[in-house]
């Protein structure tokens, strides 16, 4: 079951990643611009997150179980449509079905946690859960970048059929419901929206929310930008995932050290941590892009530090949503899913209107935004002390 249930949260991220290296391309394919290339990405996040606003109300009162079917056929649907696209906007229509259908996954995945886990063990789960999603990114493009060379671009979106298909079996026949909510209440959408409201009065979970939509606004911005400085540094789509893979590799790492010491070392602690490396991983990036390092390595090595950094900040954080609140979890869950796909989907077009002869652009754009995480955890520090 915990198999199943960390394969339902990856599934966003491998839908979302997988198609990276192809994005080099797509403008010549479709004769289009990168600026709306780069809308396949961000109408996926943009929709990724919407949705999640709803999903995860509706699985407080229906059943986490019947929300992640149907979220899972709708990404089936959405991965089709792409593999008959003739066209950009047609594609950018399928990836906005997909982003849609995957939410699903993300917040009925964290709410399940709570659901299944107490608190003791609830950030040490959700380091287990960021190693999986930090191995998702690199693993998908290095795929989608040799089906892209080998089979061709829409090799991918049969694949993910296929692994969307499997997951809706297995979440059929592997996963509880838990329904959270029985007897006569309200109506579906005023209860939504209650929750929202009773969410939105608690200054320590917006401050929550906005540490962690800071940290996935700058992978975003990463994910969208590195296929586009690489190429202008000469690697093509079948290398693109071997220089991406180090910045979530190394997330990987961060979540396995905060496992080992969830129980020993607080969380604001390790969230501090967290934020020291960032910043200086993108810092360091853009320093290395002005002196004139451009690099395939120089671009990417950086990343280590900000991997890491997030391997630390994110669970803890994670955690802080959903638990603060416990009877609201699904709806919690919601609103730090739909502004992390919200800002990362900003990050993630914004890199379109940068110059990428080299790297500083897209060092400065990250910078400012793990500095706006700074901003929020020193006030959540202040709010809580």
């Amino acid at each position: 079951m915990t198999a199943n249930l960390v394969a339902q949260l990856v599934l966003g991220l491998a839908v979302m990643t997988i198609t990276l290296p192809s994005m080099q391309e797509w403008a010549a394919i479709f004769g289009s611009t990168q600026a709306a290339v780069q809308l396949t990405f961000s109408g996926y996040v943009v929709a990724y997150g919407l949705l999640q606003l709803v999903y995860g109300p509706l699985s407080d009162r229906v059943g986490r179980k019947k929300v992640l079917l149907f979220g899972l056929a709708v990404t089936v649907l959405g991965s089709l449509m792409a593999v008959f696209a003739s066209d950009l906007p047609t594609l950018i229509a399928a990836r906005v079905v997909q982003g849609m259908g995957c939410a699903a996954g993300m917040v009925i995945g964290r709410a399940l946690v709570q659901d299944l886990f107490d608190i003791r063990e609830r950030t040490r789960i959700m380091a287990y859960v960021g190693m999986s999603l930090g191995l998702v990114p690199p693993l998908a493009t290095v795929v989608g970048g040799q089906l892209h060379v080998h089979l061709g671009w829409r090799a991918n979106f049969v694949v993910v059929t296929v692994l969307a298909a499997g997951l809706f079996v297995a979440a059929w026949r592997g996963l509880p419901d838990h329904q959270k909510i029985s007897g006569i209440q309200p109506h579906w959408f005023r209860a939504m929206m209650s929750a929202y409201a009773r969410l939105a009065r608690e200054p320590v979970f917006i401050l929550y929310v906005i540490v962690l939509s800071m940290t996935t606004s700058t992978f975003y911005a990463f994910l969208a930008g590195a296929p586009i400085v690489l190429g202008g540094l000469g690697v093509g789509p079948d290398g693109v995932g071997f220089y991406i893979m180090v910045g979530p590799l190394s997330f990987v790492v961060g979540n396995f050290i905060t496992s080992r010491l969830a129980r020993r070392i607080p969380d604001r602690t390790m969230m501090w941590i967290g934020q020291g490396l960032a910043t200086a991983g993108v810092a360091l990036m853009a320093v290395l892009g002005l002196a004139g390092l451009n690099t395939p390595l120089a671009f990417a090595l950086p990343m280590i530090l900000l991997g890491i950094g997030h391997g630390f900040l994110v669970p803890p954080a994670l955690a802080g949503t959903v638990g603060l609140l416990p009877a609201l979890a699904g709806a919690a869950a919601a609103v730090a899913g739909l502004m992390q796909q919200m800002l990362g989907a900003v990050g993630g077009f914004a890199v379109g209107f940068l110059t990428h002869a080299d790297a500083a652009s897209m060092g400065a754009l990250m910078l400012g935004l793990v500095l706006i995480g700074v901003i929020a955890q020193v006030q959540l520090h202040r709010t809580t002390r």
